[in-house]
């Protein structure tokens, strides 16, 4: 570390005119000045030449390098400091201690007078009129000088620091802590009373048998669970996976289908072994639900429940009090079902059908499969029951042999019975599979199908050069019942002809009829996007316009003028 006096060219200056000689002007360090300076900051740094020393006194260390022990030359230092790197008293901010903080449960002063300079609706001295907060009296307190209103109490404006923000005590007062001494004191009183009268009337008793259950609980905190691991260095506590002396529940049974393991949450709900006489472990649902499992969550349900309606009433503090209202809770409930189904049945009748045996005596069946062995033993458990849908299954409408979803072809669902696509269709059992088939077979071989349509046509036209020669064979009547045939039919073709007519005509007026309604729709919509681009403020209101039914024109115009959202091809027809 080198430490050299950088002083400031003003006081260079200021130095030079009050002597006013040219020789105290600084010079330049010489080759020699700059060795010695260099070996003393390397015997300093080996300890053989004392350490340079601070205005306070207090040595610098050696080892610290130049760019942090040299003080910038408008700091003002006469010899080499430290002070310029640390904390500055000037930019410190002044936070306030630990004995001041806001004070808590403070009420001001209420006069009962109005006092000169007060709120002239409230009557306090801490505000005025404008900046009140009360509600605007008719007749103010500086009229009426009642309900004056307590002087607010300003809280002090704390500065705190990062600390003094996070401390969990800041405005704590201890005194607070005496009176919870205080009020165990008397419960320690009150117990050695006790049992001095308990030792007057029986002075064989010992105080050992009061006290036995009294700290039972005192030393549970320090006994370590079997299981667990304490790391002192570390402060925490370690759960293991299990303990060493237990197997492992995967290991219980290695049969495949056995009782599933799940690996995850390391649970095994069923019985490993359910043809074992005694097993060590029977699944967690044994464990779960057998003693007073039950019983107790039923109480904790019931505890909740009463407490929710008003009842206080709590499991762990009075289980005896809760044990005997859901006694009395239980047996009312009872002999209102009770009078419920008896008033149902002195009503209506029809309590002889109750007395009836299950649905399994009388049909001599059920659902369940058993098998059984010749002695007439199991010979093998209950299949477990599949859960069921809460949808109706199986159900066959319309002459449906199968549900709908059976049926499945170019991303459609259908019926495999008959082939069909249409939901709650009626079912044309296989003629709906030939047609879907022949309308594949048409539309992956077209060739195919415009051929059969040829071969057709040529047995029609060959069917009516064969019935024509027949008729040049026939005899002379024949030919005039043909003349009034064809007069008949040049009659009937005039009037074909005059009904084509009115039909094309009434097509060309429907046409036109149409045209008329295409333009009104597209100068509505234009006026619809006119109006909708204003602002609503100018909007026109027509409040004589008549509405009207709109015509079979008019909605076949709305039809094919009208945006289809859904359309991919929308952007290109706007464009």
């Amino acid at each position: 570390m080198t430490t050299g006096t950088r002083v400031a060219v003003s006081q260079i200056l200021r130095n030079k005119d009050d002597t006013g000689d040219e020789e105290d002007e600084p010079k330049k360090k010489s080759r020699e000045d700059w060795r010695k300076a260099k070996e003393l900051e390397e015997a300093r740094k080996a300890g053989t030449a004392p350490a340079a020393v601070d205005e306070t006194g207090k040595d610098i260390n050696p080892h610290i390098p130049q760019y942090i022990s040299s003080a910038p030359w408008y700091y003002g230092t006469a010899g080499p400091t430290l002070k310029h790197q640390r904390p500055q008293e000037d930019r410190e901010a002044e936070f306030t201690k630990l004995d001041t903080y806001y004070n808590k449960g403070v009420t001001g002063y209420a006069a009962t007078k109005y006092r000169k300079g007060a709120c002239e609706n409230c009557g306090a001295m801490t505000h005025k009129k404008k900046d009140c907060l009360d509600r605007p009296r008719k007749i103010g307190a500086k009229f009426t000088n009642v309900g004056i209103a307590p002087d607010e109490f300003s809280q002090p404006n704390l500065n705190l620091s990062y600390d003094g923000k996070r401390d969990r005590w800041n405005g704590y007062n201890p005194e607070q802590h005496k009176a919870i001494i205080e009020e165990y004191q008397k419960v320690e009183d009150a117990k050695r009373e006790l049992r001095a009268e308990k030792l007057e009337q029986d002075p064989t008793a010992t105080e050992e048998d009061d006290r036995e259950g009294e700290d039972e609980d005192k030393y549970v905190d320090e006994v370590d669970m079997p299981g667990t691991k304490v790391d002192s260095k570390q402060r925490i506590t370690v759960r293991n996976l299990r303990i060493r002396e237990d197997t492992a529940k995967y290991l219980r049974n290695l049969d495949i289908n056995s009782a599933y393991y799940d690996p995850k949450t390391r649970s095994m709900r069923d019985n490993p072994n359910p043809n074992g006489d005694e097993s060590e472990y029977a699944g967690e649902n044994f464990v779960r639900f057998s003693g007073d499992t039950r019983s107790h969550a039923s109480a904790q349900l019931f505890a909740w429940d009463a407490h929710h309606r008003g009842l206080d009433v709590h499991l762990l503090a009075e289980p005896t009090k809760l044990q005997l209202l859901q006694k009395e809770y239980d047996a009312k409930k009872e002999q209102f079902k009770t009078q419920v189904k008896q008033s149902v049945l002195d009503k209506y009748g029809g309590e002889e059908h109750l007395k009836a045996p299950p649905k399994e005596l009388l049909l001599a069946q059920s659902e369940v499969f058993l098998r059984y062995n010749r002695d007439g033993t199991l010979a093998s458990d209950v299949e477990k029951q599949l859960a069921k849908s809460k949808y109706e299954e199986d159900v066959l409408i319309n002459n449906h042999t199968s549900v709908w979803g059976s049926y499945w072809r170019d991303g459609q669902w259908g019926y495999k019975c008959c082939h069909s696509f249409i939901k709650m269709s009626y079912c044309v059992g296989e003629a709906g599979k030939s047609v879907v088939s022949g309308h594949v077979a048409d539309v992956q071989d077209p060739d195919k199908s415009l051929g059969s349509k040829k071969d057709k046509e040529d047995k029609i036209v060959k069917s009516a050069s064969e019935s024509d020669s027949e008729s040049s064979s026939s005899s002379s009547e024949e030919e005039i019942r043909s003349k009034t045939e064809k007069t008949s039919k040049k009659k009937k073709n005039k009037k074909k002809a005059k009904k084509k007519k009115k039909t094309e005509k009434k097509e060309d007026k429907n046409e036109d009829k149409l045209k008329k309604a295409l333009e009104m729709e597209e100068r509505n919509q234009r006026n619809a996007d006119r109006l909708l681009s204003m602002d609503e403020r100018k909007r026109p209101y027509n409040s004589m316009f008549d509405v009207k039914e709109p015509s079979q024109d008019e909605l076949e115009a709305y039809m094919m003028k009208r945006k289809r959202d859904e359309d991919p091809m929308l952007q290109f027809m706007n464009n």
